[in-house]
């Protein structure tokens, strides 16, 4: 392996965490937080008495920053979305080097209309899912090039749906990826391709 295989493999690795029970409980109280936001039309002032209690918990989650890479949301392996409040409420079924399977649901967070699954969320999970990807291959740490999704169904929230990734291609730095999303009953909801392209050593 040549040095800049080695520094690759080195730089800007994100190691997984497993969390401990406190950290999934706020992560869940954060995410039933989400739902109700977007679900609720309380009168002005609760919305005033709510916006402090959160300023207070911002207050109190400020005294402990940490670098980026360091704090387990987004790192932690044993919850949903690995524990990032942003990303769908997903977990790993499967995995080998050369495809990674999940299984999850969207919620109320996630609608865009008539309890549908907005488009712009089918991607950011994708983009998720390829990552995965990239990780359960052994590839040292890459950027999306490109991601197209192709919508075949409507995407509806509160079922449980599957998705499968796999490894279409390899062609140097280039790592081509295609997904699709389906069903309980089988249905194909969307179907996805994209490009992971391996990063350089200047690259972040």
């Amino acid at each position: 392996m040549t040095d800049i295989e080695d520094h690759i493999r080195e730089f800007a690795r994100v190691q997984p965490t497993v969390a401990g029970p406190e950290l999934a409980r706020f992560i869940t109280a954060m995410r039933r937080l989400q739902d109700i936001v977007v679900s609720t039309d309380p009168e002005a002032s609760v919305w005033d008495d709510t916006a402090a209690l959160l300023e207070d918990v911002c207050t109190r989650l400020e005294n402990d920053v940490a670098p980026a890479g360091v704090s387990p949301v987004g790192r932690a392996r044993n919850l949903p979305g690995h524990g990032h409040p942003m990303a769908p409420p997903w977990t790993v079924a499967d995995s080998s080097p050369d495809a990674v399977t999940m299984q999850g649901h969207f919620t109320r967070y996630h609608v865009g209309g008539n309890n549908a699954v907005h488009g712009g969320v089918i991607p950011l999970f994708y983009d998720f899912h390829f990552g995965l990807v990239v990780s359960a291959a052994g590839r040292p740490d890459s950027r999306t090039a490109y991601l197209h999704v192709d919508y075949r169904r409507v995407t509806p929230i509160d079922v449980p749906l599957t998705a499968r990734a796999w490894i279409d291609s390899v062609d140097g730095r280039k790592l081509f990826v295609r997904a699709t999303m389906t069903d309980i009953d089988g249905n194909v909801l969307s179907e996805a391709n994209g490009l992971m392209i391996k990063l350089l050593p200047h690259q972040p």
